[in-house]
This record gives structure tokens, C-alpha cells and sequence, in this order.
């Protein structure tokens, strides 16, 4: 089984896959772990941990590079736990994940989840006819 696990500060994991599942629906692959404040490394890696199991395809997405989610995960793959770890969680890269899933494609998650970081502005000025000198 393929599982997608989602670490962050606060409930930030919490909401975003609310969010995903309000677009595409219940996802029983997905699962969250929070670090809370009153949680050490140490409880979110046994949090983390169960969710693992050695038969499982783990993907984790976590919310930032060198934050304390991301921290624990590397140093599990850097004792030998075999999985795939991305920091900069977001929307777009939660739904190109899964609909590589739906479509049994891999998907680049960290392309689509940088294109999906734009300047609205800069897209509404380039759409707005240029005035006449009068």
C-alpha cells in the first residue's frame, strides 16, 4: 500500500488535506502528523512512526526545509528508513500527487508545486489593454 503521510508545525497538516479532500474527495491513503507545541522530535517521531510499515510505500511532504517535521524524517532515512521526503508542502503539489495516483503516472510534485506559486497581479496587468496617448 501506498501511503502519503503530511508533517508540519501546528495543524497545518491537518487543514491542508481537509482542503484536498474538499476537492477530490475522501482519501484514505493520506495521514496527518502534527507538532504540536507541547510535543518534543522525540513524540513526533513516535507519531510518525505509526504510520509505518515495512510492506508500505511511504511518500512524506513536510511543511518546511530544516524545521523540526523535517529534521526528524531525514535523520529516519538517515538510519536507513527507505521512503521519499519533500519539504514545501502545498495544495498544488498535494493534488499533482494524487492525481499521478488516479492516473497511475508519475507526476514532478515539486514542479507543479512551484507552478502553482504565482503573482496574480502580474497575470491581471498583462491582460489589461494598453491606453491610448490622448
Amino acid at each position: 500500500m501506498e501511503k502519503l503521510i503530511l508533517v508540519s508545525h501546528g495543524e497545518f497538516c491537518e487543514g491542508i488535506k481537509a482542503s484536498v479532500e474538499m476537492i477530490l474527495g475522501p482519501q484514505d491513503n493520506i495521514f496527518t502528523v502534527s507538532l504540536l507545541e507541547e510535543d518534543s522530535p522525540q513524540d513526533l517521531e513516535e507519531k510518525f512512526k505509526e504510520y509505518i510499515d515495512k510492506d508500505d510505500t511511504i511518500v512524506t511532504f513536510v511543511d518546511i526545509l530544516g524545521g523540526t517535521p523535517a529534521n526528524v524524517i531525514t535523520k529516519l532515512i538517515m538510519q536507513g528508513e527507505s521512503f521519499e521526503l519533500y519539504a514545501g508542502m502545498n495544495l498544488p503539489m498535494l493534488i499533482s500527487y494524487l492525481n499521478g495516483q488516479i492516473i497511475s503516472k508519475n507526476i514532478d510534485y515539486v514542479s507543479q508545486g512551484q507552478e502553482g506559486i504565482v503573482k496574480v497581479n502580474d497575470i491581471i496587468n498583462q491582460s489589461k489593454p494598453e491606453k491610448e496617448d490622448e
